[in-house]
């Protein structure tokens, strides 16, 4: 599905962005791995995930080239994209992928630790996207695929700096699926669920936790990829602007923020009657304080 065609897959050193660049090369795809080889938290760099993942895609006969540019600088985000066209000659398909974590409660969380995972996940899918963009306007076709995440589109505790970050993506994708529609270019989102070292201390303390846990372990980043390698495709033409999830074998259409009520009066409002009309009509149609869990509650199939 990828025959020709070339792909920068950001974050690819393991994990979910790993699973997808193989994936890619698998389906015809040179692909540009990029990962800093920085900490689950983006502290150090180490050039060795990027080149591991290269070998293993050389060794069952694919081409891909190592980079360890930093997607949160722009010059950095630049030298990814100069990548691909310099090593193929050509870029088809981005794959914003890379992130960082700094979970902290909203009333403790630093500027700092706000600011370094907004620059990663946010500013990098920009940077990105930005530099690619050119590229396919000229060429009129291309296709970005973004990672959303459920903790921006509904909600979790102690991620304000990567909720925001996240559901910012999903607003970016959109804006870029209409500014260049008429360049034949696509953006697409996907919130994924994968069992990681981030979810990895669940506790496992009885046998239900256990179980548990050795369902959700079925929830491999190997799972992501063929959604993210058909919408990158030429396969995937009919969909963008969307948002999707993935978890375990379930493919899900996220919905998109829509009117649900409203509520009118003739004379205009006053913060009395606002109190006193408005918010009890609407009350009924209010979202509860829901956290990813509490909306995907069965286990995964």
């Amino acid at each position: 599905m990828m025959e020709g065609r070339v792909a920068i897959v950001t974050g690819a050193g393991g994990g979910i962005g790993r699973d997808i660049a193989l994936a890619m090369a698998r389906e015809g795809a040179k692909v540009v791995v990029n990962d800093l080889g920085a900490s689950m938290t983006g502290e150090g760099a180490d050039a060795g995930p990027a080149q591991q993942v290269v070998n293993e895609i050389r060794a069952f006969g694919g081409e891909a080239v190592a980079n360890t540019d930093s997607v949160a600088d722009p010059a950095a985000a630049n030298r990814i994209v100069m990548t691909a066209l310099e090593s193929f000659g050509r870029l088809d398909a981005v794959v914003n992928n890379a992130g960082i974590l700094r979970d902290r409660f909203f009333h403790k969380m630093s500027v700092e630790e706000f600011d370094a995972v907004i620059k990663v996940h946010l500013y990098g899918s920009y940077f990105v996207s930005r530099a690619a963009a050119t590229h396919f306007k000229e060429q009129n076709s291309g296709s970005f695929v973004h990672m959303t995440s459920t903790s921006g589109l509904i909600g979790n505790y102690g991620q304000a700096n990567y909720a925001a970050a996240k559901l910012g993506i999903m607003a970016l994708s959109k804006s870029i699926a209409l500014d260049m529609q008429k360049f034949g270019v696509r953006s697409n989102c996907i919130a994924p669920f994968a069992w990681s070292r981030m979810i990895g201390s669940i506790p496992t303390e009885t046998e239900a936790e256990k179980a548990r846990v050795d369902r959700m372990k079925q929830m491999t980043p190997a799972k992501i990829a063929p959604l993210a390698v058909a919408l990158a495709s030429d396969a995937g033409a009919m969909a963008t602007g969307q948002v999707f999830a993935v978890r375990n074998n379930e493919i899900f259409l996220m919905s998109q923020p829509r009117p649900i009520r409203s509520v009118h009066r003739g004379e205009g409002w006053t913060p009395e009657s606002v109190a006193n009309h408005a918010l009890p009509a609407l009350q009924g149609s209010f979202y509860a304080l829901d956290r990813s869990s509490d909306v995907f509650t069965w286990d995964p199939v």
